[in-house]
């Protein structure tokens, strides 16, 4: 079999595979034939699936991403934009979580849900690394801690530093507004070759926390924590990222606390059409 093979019963010839590759490597001699890979186009294919999604005959499939494995749209899923706009507005950032694990199975579930989210190239090189003892991630919150009190004294001017000293003082009082006792906590990264990395993760991360509303859970980007892993290397060891991963960011997840009722406005957007 070769990278793509096409069903010349179901195949109607109309070209759509052709007009559709992004890399333009598939062809269409002519229309008693089927559509063919153009020589060396296997080296050139970003194995992304649109020829296999965009087929409405069920002809084509392809070697890496084969046709039994890419269920069809079913139109009694789809959901009109009034509910998708719901979803988007009621999630929140949650910071106070209930006293409850969050189940490793529904971490997977999720993570297995975001990695159909878009990266760069179609490179898929976004790793995730979860913590789900509650004492480790105390310890990263300390670690956290430490960083923002070594900042402090050595860098007591620093603009980030202005905020600091309310967040030492809670956690010596015993209140963690870093991690908020968060039950689990995700990190996602990607190697430093990756120069989409930032934004691969953030897309990632997104379609997670939006996939976690349904199961009750809620999320929050864990910026103090970010800030802290950019330069405190015991931090960094203490996490333990893939070898090479230079972009990362985490995110706190747990079942929520509080329950929200009205879907606050935000400020106008600003456009400019030219």
């Amino acid at each position: 079999m070769g990278m793509i093979s096409i069903d010349g019963d179901k195949c109607k010839r109309d070209g759509i595979c052709v007009r559709e590759c992004p890399t333009a490597i598939i062809k269409l001699k002519d229309k008693e034939s089927v559509p063919q890979l153009m020589r060396g186009g296997d080296e050139s294919c970003l194995r992304c699936g649109h020829c296999v999604a965009v087929c409405p005959h069920g002809a084509l499939s392809h070697r890496d991403i084969p046709l039994e494995a890419c269920p069809p749209i079913e139109k009694d899923l789809k959901i009109g934009l009034e509910r998708v706009v719901q979803l988007l507005r009621s999630r929140r950032s949650v910071r106070l979580f209930k006293d409850k694990p969050v189940e490793k199975e529904i971490v997977q579930q999720l993570i297995k849900i975001a990695r159909y989210a878009p990266t760069g190239s179609n490179m898929q090189l976004v790793e995730y690394t979860v913590f789900t003892d509650r004492k480790k991630i105390r310890q990263l919150a300390g670690m956290t801690v430490d960083w923002m009190k070594y900042i402090q004294e050595k860098f007591p001017g620093e603009p980030t530093a202005v905020y600091m000293p309310m967040i030492i003082s809670a956690w010596d009082m015993g209140f963690d507004s870093v991690l908020r006792s968060a039950p689990a906590l995700i990190v996602a990264s990607a190697p430093k070759e990756n120069r989409n990395g930032m934004v691969d993760i953030s897309i990632a991360l997104a379609y997670l926390e939006l996939a976690a509303l349904p199961s009750g859970l809620g999320t929050c980007w864990a910026g103090l924590l970010q800030g802290a892993l950019l330069s405190w290397d015991p931090l960094k060891e203490a996490i333990g990222l893939p070898t090479g991963h230079r972009h990362h960011y985490p995110m706190m997840i747990g079942y929520a606390k509080p329950k929200y009722y009205r879907l606050p406005e935000r400020k106008p957007p600003r456009i400019t059409f030219k």
